[in-house]
């Protein structure tokens, strides 16, 4: 099960469970649209792999498996800008 995790690795912009602008890579690494085509070049600088849409999980499986809330950020030297 995908951990939905709550905000942008790189620039810490929330992403609610539901948000359309989340990007994962293989691994869950998450990241915000933006920032997975503008900063990061469409690759995960954690493991070199690409981005897609995270899935959204349908509101009455979140009430029952709801999101991670541990915010995640890391100084990937394209996110210092």
């Amino acid at each position: 099960m995908l951990l939905l995790k709550p905000n942008c690795e790189c620039c810490d912009r929330d992403l609610a469970p539901d948000s359309a602008e989340a990007r994962i890579c293989s691994f869950e690494c998450t990241f915000c649209a933006d920032c997975a085509a503008t900063r990061l070049g469409g690759r995960c600088p954690n493991c070199g792999g690409d981005f897609a849409p995270r899935p959204i999980r349908p509101a009455d499986l979140l009430a029952r498996y709801p999101a991670a809330t541990e915010r995640v950020t890391k100084p990937h030297k394209a996110c210092a800008a």
